[in-house]
């Protein structure tokens, strides 16, 4: 099994390298180092400099690596605990590079896989040739602005150059936390007498602990010095049931160092499906609603993020189209993305562009005061004839709001890729209330309602623009009453209906404490809270042993 590219005290290990010409670059047969995707980088632009139709080129070269323990316990069937503990890798380089043409300028892209030699830069750049076209609202590749890179070396060299043994036992560490809660619970023990009972009782736990390691090198004709970056982080994923009594609870974990990783997920999986014994319905209606970490990561992700991204003004398909510097929030709310904070999961050095990360305030005091954005969609809404229309505002009255900190090419968790030119993607997700407070005195303010701790299929309805949403409950959830948590609500038994206008104007509280959460398939980690809302239409779902 493959476990990551080699660190420097891995050096010794790789095998022979071959030299090809010209330029004197390179092709390897393993994974190469930071290093060698520095080099390569820095003598593909100096090859794309020497052609005589381009006009401005990009060099960027990753190696990625993706390493997976996935879990699987059940106490009623022979299973091994961690199952599948696997790892992909991928390395290569994508080029972007303007050529010159009659008719005007034509851009193009153009990617090559396992192969930095120069005969893989030749192919590349013969992709992006073919592929070129011409586009109108094309500025030019990155340029630097004022700010400069305040974060390097802060991965972690053990995540970097893990082995099998290591991956193993992290995925162990969540189960063990996960059936040590189960066994010491006194609610179990009141419905099982013995061990066979215990194991009658179908004790799951399912999900996954995830490394990503990521080694990038980026060079361009306005950004001649080479950057490079290395980044590790560690995710655990889980889910907790007791299967015959309907029960499900949820657990996270976000860090970036191996030393610092707990069985803190698979704890809070099993604790939660315990405390979800005996579940209730509950008819439709609108309730008094907070939402914890998981709702409010999942709104994000999939309404409010994509809401925030600079095209989404540009293709006018956001919901706060014409609100920038306008109140679009409860003024007690305030977002931001900030990806050059030392020890936070989302954090990276620079961007996939070359350009430094840093803090954005998205919405401060429920005010829109900034967007997600990479350098094309920043330049290409600046100067849209109809950005006034857009934004609400004159371009430069929002220009300070539009700086390119987000101009990623993130493969949906697998690290950057390098097959695909830039996109936006958010880092670290804050969200704040202005006076931050308990989840027991939430509880008091929401007085009669529901507490949602886990949703799922969450989506836009009517397209992004509308701002209507619908999810499902699935797990983690309660009644609040008289303004104390009370008993578990069934799972999968309502679905949350609304607009997400409604969740962000009708926010009466936030706590304190937040929680590094992702969701599946997304790239930023959201530091949620949990948020208390005014109300919210809640659907019963029909349940299948009524319809008998």
């Amino acid at each position: 099994m493959w476990c990551g590219p080699p660190g420097p005290q891995a050096e010794g290990r790789r095998k022979e390298r071959r030299r090809f010409p010209p330029g004197g670059w390179i092709a390897l047969s393993l994974e190469p180092t930071t290093a060698d995707l520095a080099r390569a980088a820095r003598e593909a632009l100096e090859f794309l400099r020497g052609a005589p139709d381009v006009l401005e080129a990009e060099a960027f070269v990753s190696a990625n690596g993706q390493l997976l323990a996935r879990l699987a316990y059940a106490s009623h069937l022979p299973s091994n605990g961690v199952e599948e503990p696997k790892s992909t890798a991928s390395h290569g380089i994508g080029l972007q590079v303007v050529f010159r043409d009659p008719a005007g300028p034509r851009f193009g892209f153009g990617s090559e896989p396992s192969d930095l030699s120069g005969e893989g830069v030749r192919r590349a750049l013969a992709k992006a040739r073919e592929g070129a076209v011409h586009d109108p609202t094309f500025v030019s590749l990155p340029r630097p602005g004022p700010e400069r890179r305040t974060l390097a070396a802060y991965h972690d060299p053990q995540l970097l150059d893990l082995d099998d043994e290591d991956l193993v036992a992290a995925g162990w560490r969540i189960v063990t936390g996960a059936l040590r809660t189960f066994t010491a619970s006194t609610r179990l023990a009141e419905l099982a007498e013995s061990e066979e009972d215990l194991r009658r009782l179908r004790l799951l736990l399912g999900g996954d602990v995830t490394i990503v390691q990521e080694r990038v090198a980026i060079v361009s004709t306005h950004l001649p010095e080479v950057q490079t970056d290395e980044t590790t982080l560690i995710t655990a994923s889980t889910t907790g049931m007791v299967e015959t009594m309907d029960a499900k609870g949820s657990g996270w974990s976000t860090g970036t160092r191996l030393d610092e990783f707990t069985e803190e997920a698979g704890v809070e999986a099993a604790h939660g499906a315990i405390r979800a014994l005996g579940g209730e319905r509950i008819p439709s209606g609108r309730y008094r609603i907070i939402l914890g970490p998981q709702p409010v990561t999942d709104l994000l992700n999939n309404l409010v993020l994509p809401a925030l991204h600079a095209s989404s003004f540009y293709a006018s398909t956001t919901p706060f189209l014409g609100r920038f510097g306008k109140r679009v929030a409860a003024p007690a709310l305030s977002i931001y993305d900030h990806g050059a904070l030392r020890g936070f999961t989302g954090s990276k050095g620079v961007t996939c562009e070359g350009l430094p990360t840093g803090r954005t305030d998205l919405v401060s005091g429920g005010v829109l005061t900034g967007l997600l954005t990479n350098w094309y969609e920043a330049q290409r809404l600046l100067r849209d004839p109809q950005a006034r229309v857009k934004l609400g505002v004159e371009p430069a009255e929002a220009a300070a709001g539009l700086v390119a900190r987000n101009g990623f090419r993130f493969a949906a968790g697998g690290g950057r890729s390098f097959s695909s030119p830039p996109g936006t993607a958010a880092t670290n997700v804050f969200v704040e209330g202005q006076d931050g407070v308990s989840l027991d005195e939430l509880c008091r303010r929401v007085g009669d309602g529901l507490y949602v701790g886990r949703i799922w299929y969450t989506y836009p309805i009517n397209g992004l623009q509308a701002g209507d949403f619908t999810c499902t409950v699935v797990a983690d959830s309660y009644l609040i009453r008289d303004g104390r948590i009370t008993v578990p609500l069934r799972a999968n038994a309502v679905r949350i209906s609304d607009n997400i206008a409604g969740v962000l104007e009708g926010v009466i509280g936030v706590t304190r404490e937040v929680k590094g959460t992702t969701v599946w398939g997304g790239d930023e980690v959201v530091y949620a809270p949990s948020i208390a809302v005014a109300g919210l239409q809640v659907d019963e779902i029909a349940s299948f042993l009524n319809t008998l």
